[in-house]
């Protein structure tokens, strides 16, 4: 999609029920795109679409259930023809020192976080290859781009995000289709406070990280993602001080894995204090 102009374009967004996915649905709707909000909470999805007005509907979907990501692509090119942007977003995480976390908890991470993104792709792509335009937007993280301990299965699946979307990035311009990966640091989100396991606080974890009391406003994200699809970016990297740690990470490793170590010895000082609780609901982004 080359056009500047998101005037009647179709889109999908997935964990449209809150944070990045929702405020997608809302700049989507405000630059005149038609969106079909989805969400595994579907009460979740269907609030956010209510407050749109006539150019978002919702539906009920798991994004790990590759028939039903199929079926809402169906459904929005049975209704319009074509589809022009896929948002794959919804995401999870798990935040433990690796050694707690059981083997369920990385099967539903990978089962988000990447089958997710995959069966989005698999849905969206083929039919924008048949179209001959398109656009794909996945929201992986800057723990896609550095690494940090104490959140090991989600920068994992982030990584894999961003290796996905480069890669099929390569082989889309060929068929005039986009592919954008979503790397922000902290984003103010429920999932800040959410997939925390024994005495974790997500939002110190996130503040210590990045080393900054705010977060970023998920409305100023989503604006910023419509820029870089204009601009067919590669990778969004927001806010612009996030790329000091990009940056690092790519010409400097061993300063930042030192970093990361201190990191890691920092937050596990901070937690030693905080009573046990064990939090094990993930939640989209």
């Amino acid at each position: 999609m080359a056009s500047a102009n998101f005037a009647g374009k179709q889109a999908i967004v997935t964990g449209a029920g809150s944070g990045i996915g929702a405020a997608l649905c809302r700049a989507l709707v405000a630059r005149g795109a038609h969106v079909l909000c989805t969400d595994v909470d579907v009460d979740a999805a269907e609030r956010t679409a209510g407050g749109l007005g006539a150019q978002a509907r919702s539906a009920r979907v798991d994004v790990t259930d590759a028939a039903a990501v199929q079926q809402a692509v169906d459904d929005v090119v049975s209704r319009a023809g074509r589809l022009d942007l896929m948002f794959n977003n919804a995401g999870i995480t798990w935040a433990a020192d690796t050694e707690l976390l059981t083997l369920e908890h990385w099967n539903s991470i990978i089962d988000v976080n990447i089958r997710g993104v995959v069966h989005g792709v698999a849905a969206a792509y083929p039919q924008m290859v048949r179209q001959g335009h398109g656009f794909i937007v996945n929201t992986a993280s800057m723990a896609g781009l550095a690494a940090a301990g104490q959140i090991t299965s989600y920068v994992m699946s982030k990584h894999a995000v961003v290796g996905l979307s480069l890669a099929l990035r390569s082989e889309a311009a060929a068929h005039h289709i986009g592919v954008l990966a979503v790397c922000p640091a902290a984003v103010e989100t429920p999932i800040l406070d959410k997939g925390l396991i024994t005495g974790i606080d997500g939002r110190e974890f996130y503040r210590m990280g990045q080393r900054s009391r705010q977060f970023y406003a998920p409305d100023r994200l989503a604006r910023d993602t419509l820029r870089a699809i204009e601009r067919n970016r590669a990778i969004l990297v927001a806010p612009r001080k996030a790329y000091a740690g990009w940056l690092l990470a790519r010409y400097a490793p061993g300063v930042m894995q030192r970093m990361s170590i201190r990191f890691v010895a920092r937050q596990r000082a901070s937690q030693q204090a905080v009573a046990p609780a064990a939090h094990t609901e993930g939640m989209t982004a």
